[in-house]
C-alpha cells in the first residue's frame, strides 16, 4: 500500500453517515460501517437528524420527496476543490475523476462517498499544492453561510483560527472579500487585425496533407476521410463575382471523420491567407466537442489559446459586474447565498474563459445551486455597460471578443453566426451613417447543418409579446416602482448620460424615448391581463390578442400553449393594434435620432476619442439600432399587416404561452416561410465561402436529382445567383450487418400501459445501454412512472430527460459513461447525442415522428410541396435518431419503433441494405436479446 502522507494526520472527516437514494429504497451507511437498506421516508427522517454525506442533494431530496435539509454534498466539496473540473454528478462519476475504485451497487456507491470526501479533503491540504490565500477566505465565507464542509476544509487549508463557535476569525469579519476574484484577474489587450486578408485558395493535395498531420502516423487509413477534405476544400476557392461565394454542399456519412476532414482545408486557408475561418455548430455540446477536436492542430495548449476562440452569445458569459452587486447584496439576501457564491467564485479563479454554457463550468452546478446565482450572472439581459463598468478591462466577454480578431479558427453557433450577421447587416446598410468594424468572417463551415434551418427560422422570427415588449421597457427605464432594486438594472439615461452630457439635441431625444416607453406593459401586466384590467395600449393589444386566441383554439382548455390565426380578428383588436402602432412609432423615432447622433460622435471626434469610449458609444449604436431600428420596426409591420394582408413570404399568427396551465406569454408572431433566404442574404452572400455539412442533408426518396434539391433548399443554396457544388461521401459502416430496425405491430400507440411495457422489456432485453426516444414530454413522463421501479430492481440505471432535474448535457455525459445505463428523451436528445460503443445498443422510439400540425407547419406544408414535405421532414428525424446508433466500425444496435402506422414510404430514412421488418413485440424482445 502507498504511503498515507504526515499532512493527512490534520484531516478533519466528518463522522457523518453516506445515503444513495434510489427510486424504491435507499442504501443507508452509518458512520461505524453499518449498511441497511431502508425505506425513503426512513432515509429521509434518519437524514433531518444527522446530515448525511450525499451526491447531488437536489436530486437525492426529489428521490425522498422531502424538503430541503442539511446534507454534505461531495459535489460541493469537488466544486470547491477542482474548480472548473468536469466530473459526472454520481458516486462513480467521483471516483472515476478522483482515481478511485469504481463502484458496482449502491452499497459501493456510498463506501465511494466517503472515499472521495476524503481524498478531496486530502488533496485541499497538500501542501504541494498552490493555494492563494483568497481560498482560505471564500471558504470561510461559506462557512459563514452555513457550508457544513467549511470547517473541514478550513482544517485542511491549515486554520483553525476560524473554528472556534465563541467569534469570528479576523478573516470571517471582511469574509466577502474572498470572493472579489476580478482582482486576481488579468486584463485582456487589443490586438491588431494583422495583415490585408489574402484570397489564395487551397489545393487538394495541401488539404490532404494537414490531414495526414492532424491524424498522425498511428491513424488507421481512411479514404474516405481523403476525399471529403479534398472536397471541402472547394469551399475556400475565391470568389469570382460579389455576392457569389463558393457555396458547398455536403453529405458526410458518418464514420468517415468529417471534422478533421474540414479542419484540415479550414486551417490551411487560415494561415495562407492571414484570415479566420469561424466553424459554426448547432449545439454548446458540440462546441466543445470542436474544441477538442482542435487539440490535434495546435497541441500547444498557449499556441491554441492564441489561435482558436469559442465564440458565444453574451448571455453564455460569467458577468463580473453581476457578480459583485451579488456580493455586495449579500447581507440582504440570506446567509446561505455566501455558499453559492463562493462555488462561483471557485470557478471563475480557475475559468478559461469564464464560458458557462458548454464551457468548463459544470453543468450539475446550477441543477444543484439553481439559477438565480449561477447562469443568471450572466449578461441574459443586454445591459452590459461596456466601458463604463470597472471590470471591463478584465471581462470574459470583451476579452472573447478580442481574441478572436486574430485567431485563425473561431468556434461558434449557428444561432450566433446569424443573428450577428443580421445586425451587422443593417448597421452596415447602404446609406447607414454608421462606421462601425467588420466583424463577421469571409469563410464559414456550418457542421451539423440540417439544423440551418431550424436555426435560421428562429434567429430572423420577430414575437411582439408581453414579454418581449416588458424587457424593452426595462432595458429603456431600468428598475421601477415595484421592481427590484437590484442597480445593475439601471435603464438607458443611468447608462449612457456621461457619454450625450452638453448634447441637447441626444438629451432631448432620449427624454422623448423615455417618456414614450411608457406605453410598454410594466410591472403586473400578467395579472392585469387575466383580471381583464389592461393599462395602456401594449396591454390594450394583448389583451384582445389573449381573447382571440382563447375564443379560437380548439384546446383552449388544454394545460399546454394556444395559439389561433390572426383573422378574423375579434372586435376591437383592429384598434387596439393601430393605437398601439402609433405608440410604437413615437418610441422609434428618439431612438433612431439618439444612434445617430452618437454615430456623428464618433466621426466628428475620431482623432480625440480613446479606443475605450469609442467601443463603448458603438456598442450602444449597436443596441440602439438594434432595438430602436430593427425590432420596433418589425413590430409596427406586423401590425399594420392586422389591417392589410401579410406579406406572402411571412406567416403570421397569435398565441397564448402556456406552462402548466399557467399563461406566462401572449403575443403575435411572424416567420419566414422560407428563413433561408434571409440567411442566403445576410449570411451566404457577403461571404467568400461556405461549406454546409452533415450526415443528414438529402431526404432519400430514391430520386437523387429530387433528393439534392430538397438539400439544398434547406440550406439556402437555392437562394444563391450560382448553384452550389454538390459533394457526398458515404459512411464505410456496414449498416446491414451491424444494426437491425424493427416495426413492432401489435401495440396500440396511445395505450401507455403496453407502450410502457414495451420500453421496460426492451431495455431488459439489451442489457441496458438504450435510448428512449418521445415525441412528447407527457408520454415520456408517463413511461417512465410505469418502468422506473422494475428497471432499478434489474440493477439498471435509468435517467430521463424532465424528470431528474438535470440538464440534458449532464444526462448525457453520465448515459455515455454508464455502460449498462438507459436514457429516456425528446427531440434534444435524439440529435444531439453521441455515444459510440456499447453504452447505446438500442433505440427505441414510441411513435413516428411527424411533424407538429401548428399554423407555421401548415404554411410551410402549403408552400413545400403538400404532403412530401412531411415525409421528408419525418425521413430527416427517423434518419438522424437512427444515426446516433453506430458512431463507429465495430458498433453494432438494434432500432425499435412502436408504431404500426408506420408507412412504407419512410423507409428511406435507413441505409440501403437496412430494411424495417415488421414484427411483434414479444419477437422484437427476442431478436433484441439475441442480437
Amino acid at each position: 500500500m502507498p504511503s498515507v502522507p504526515s499532512f493527512t494526520s490534520a484531516i478533519e472527516i466528518p463522522d457523518a453517515p453516506a445515503l444513495i437514494a434510489g427510486v424504491r429504497e435507499a442504501v443507508w451507511l452509518s458512520a461505524d460501517g453499518e449498511v441497511e437498506t431502508v425505506s425513503l421516508k426512513e432515509a429521509a427522517s434518519r437524514a433531518r437528524k444527522a446530515p448525511p454525506l450525499v451526491c447531488h442533494a437536489k436530486a437525492t431530496l426529489r428521490r425522498l420527496k422531502a424538503k430541503p435539509f442539511p446534507v454534505y454534498d461531495v459535489l460541493e466539496l469537488f466544486a470547491f476543490v477542482r474548480p472548473a473540473e468536469f466530473c459526472l454528478p454520481t458516486p462513480r462519476g467521483l471516483a472515476e475523476a478522483l482515481g478511485l475504485p469504481l463502484p458496482r451497487n449502491r452499497e459501493s456507491e456510498a463506501q465511494a462517498l466517503i472515499a472521495a470526501a476524503t481524498a478531496l479533503l486530502i488533496e485541499q491540504a497538500d501542501p504541494e499544492r498552490p493555494a492563494a490565500r483568497s481560498t482560505e477566505l471564500i471558504a470561510l465565507a461559506m462557512r459563514r453561510g452555513g457550508w457544513l464542509w467549511g470547517d473541514c476544509v478550513l482544517a485542511a487549508l491549515g486554520n483553525d483560527a476560524g473554528l472556534s463557535s465563541a467569534g469570528t476569525s479576523p478573516g470571517e469579519r471582511r469574509y466577502t472579500e474572498g470572493l472579489k476574484v476580478w482582482t486576481g484577474l488579468k486584463e485582456w489587450h487589443e490586438r491588431s487585425a494583422g495583415g490585408p486578408l489574402g484570397s489564395l485558395p487551397v489545393e487538394a493535395v495541401e488539404a490532404r496533407a494537414r490531414l495526414v498531420q492532424l491524424l498522425g502516423a498511428v491513424a488507421e487509413e481512411r479514404p474516405e476521410q481523403k476525399q471529403y477534405a479534398e472536397l471541402a476544400a472547394e469551399a475556400f476557392a475565391p470568389p469570382e463575382h460579389e455576392g457569389e461565394p463558393a457555396f458547398v454542399v455536403a453529405e458526410a456519412g458518418t464514420g468517415i471523420g468529417k471534422t478533421l476532414g474540414y479542419i484540415a482545408p479550414a486551417s490551411v486557408w487560415a494561415q495562407k491567407n492571414n484570415g479566420t475561418v469561424w466553424l459554426s455548430t448547432y449545439t454548446r455540446n458540440l462546441q466543445r466537442q470542436l474544441d477538442q477536436e482542435l487539440d490535434r492542430l495546435y497541441p500547444d495548449p498557449l499556441d491554441k489559446q492564441r489561435k482558436v476562440v469559442i465564440r458565444k452569445g453574451r448571455e453564455n458569459y460569467f458577468c463580473l459586474l453581476n457578480f459583485e452587486e451579488a456580493i455586495a447584496r449579500l447581507g440582504t439576501l440570506t446567509d446561505t447565498n455566501a455558499i453559492t457564491l463562493g462555488l462561483m467564485a471557485r470557478w471563475a479563479q480557475a475559468s478559461r474563459d469564464g464560458d458557462m454554457i458548454g464551457g468548463d463550468f459544470p453543468a450539475w452546478l446550477a441543477d444543484l445551486l439553481g439559477r438565480n446565482l449561477t447562469l443568471d450572472l450572466t449578461d441574459t439581459r443586454g445591459e452590459c455597460i461596456y466601458a463604463a463598468c470597472a471590470h471591463y478591462r478584465k471581462c470574459f466577454i470583451e476579452k472573447s471578443v478580442r481574441r478572436a480578431k486574430g485567431a485563425e479558427i473561431v468556434v461558434a453557433n449557428h444561432a450566433l453566426v446569424m443573428i450577428n450577421a443580421a445586425q451587422e447587416a443593417v448597421l452596415n446598410a447602404p446609406g447607414s451613417k454608421n462606421d462601425l468594424e467588420r466583424m463577421m468572417p469571409t469563410r464559414y463551415v456550418f457542421d451539423e447543418a440540417h439544423h440551418l434551418f431550424d436555426a435560421a427560422d428562429s434567429a430572423f422570427a420577430a414575437h411582439l409579446t408581453g414579454l418581449e415588449t416588458a424587457e424593452l421597457r426595462r432595458w429603456l427605464l431600468g428598475v421601477e416602482e415595484g421592481g427590484r432594486s437590484a442597480s445593475r438594472m439601471r435603464g438607458l439615461k443611468l447608462r449612457i448620460d456621461d457619454l450625450i452630457a452638453g448634447n441637447e439635441r441626444a438629451r432631448d431625444a432620449l427624454d422623448h424615448a423615455l417618456h414614450a416607453a411608457r406605453v410598454l406593459p410594466a410591472t403586473g401586466w400578467h395579472n392585469r391581463l387575466r383580471e381583464s384590467l389592461p393599462n395602456g395600449a401594449a396591454e390594450q393589444f394583448f389583451a384582445a390578442v389573449r381573447r382571440q386566441v382563447y375564443a379560437r383554439d380548439p384546446d383552449s382548455t388544454s394545460a399546454y400553449s394556444l395559439e389561433a390565426p390572426t383573422r378574423p380578428l375579434v372586435e376591437g383588436l383592429f384598434e387596439a393594434a393601430s393605437e398601439f402602432a402609433q405608440a410604437l412609432s413615437r418610441l422609434a423615432g428618439p431612438l433612431i435620432t439618439l444612434s445617430g447622433v452618437l454615430s456623428e460622435l464618433l466621426d466628428a471626434e475620431a482623432d480625440t476619442l480613446d479606443t475605450s469610449s469609442r467601443q463603448r458609444i458603438e456598442a450602444v449604436v449597436r443596441g440602439l439600432v438594434r432595438r430602436g431600428g430593427v425590432t420596433l420596426h418589425s413590430w409596427r409591420d406586423m401590425l399594420t399587416a392586422l389591417g392589410e394582408e401579410t406579406p406572402p413570404v411571412f406567416v403570421d399568427w397569435f398565441s397564448v404561452e402556456r406552462i402548466q396551465g399557467r399563461d406566462i406569454d401572449v403575443g403575435l408572431h411572424r416567420h419566414w416561410v422560407d428563413p433561408m433566404k434571409p440567411f442566403a442574404d445576410v449570411v451566404a452572400k457577403p461571404a467568400h465561402g461556405v461549406l454546409v455539412t452533415s450526415a443528414s442533408l438529402r431526404d432519400m426518396t430514391g430520386d437523387s436529382e429530387h433528393d439534392w434539391a430538397a438539400a439544398e433548399a434547406r440550406t439556402g443554396a437555392v437562394h444563391l445567383p450560382m448553384p452550389a457544388i454538390r459533394a457526398r461521401v458515404p459512411s464505410p459502416f456496414d449498416y446491414a450487418r451491424q444494426t437491425r430496425v424493427l416495426v413492432v405491430n401489435d401495440l396500440g400507440r396511445d395505450d401507455m400501459d403496453r407502450v410502457a411495457a414495451a420500453y421496460r422489456s426492451l431495455f431488459l432485453a439489451a442489457g441496458g445501454g438504450g435510448l428512449g426516444l418521445f415525441t412528447a414530454i407527457a408520454r415520456l413522463r408517463e413511461v417512465h412512472r410505469r418502468i422506473a421501479a422494475a428497471i432499478e430492481a434489474a440493477g439498471l440505471t435509468l435517467l430521463a430527460q424532465h424528470v431528474d432535474g438535470l440538464g440534458t448535457g449532464t444526462l448525457v455525459d453520465i448515459f455515455r459513461a454508464e455502460e449498462d445505463a438507459c436514457l429516456l428523451g425528446t427531440d434534444a436528445v435524439r440529435d444531439g447525442i453521441d455515444v459510440p460503443g456499447r453504452a447505446l445498443r438500442l433505440i427505441v422510439f414510441d411513435r413516428v415522428p411527424w411533424p407538429r400540425p401548428d399554423i407555421l407547419h401548415k404554411a410551410r406544408r402549403a408552400a413545400f410541396a403538400g404532403p412530401a414535405y412531411d415525409d421528408m421532414l419525418t425521413r430527416l428525424r427517423l434518419k438522424q435518431a437512427y444515426g446516433r446508433l453506430v458512431r463507429r466500425a465495430d458498433d453494432c444496435g438494434v432500432f425499435v419503433l412502436l408504431d404500426r402506422g408506420f408507412p412504407s414510404r419512410l423507409a428511406g430514412a435507413f441505409p440501403d441494405g437496412v430494411a424495417g421488418r415488421r414484427v411483434g413485440l414479444a419477437e422484437a424482445v427476442a431478436e433484441t436479446k439475441a442480437f
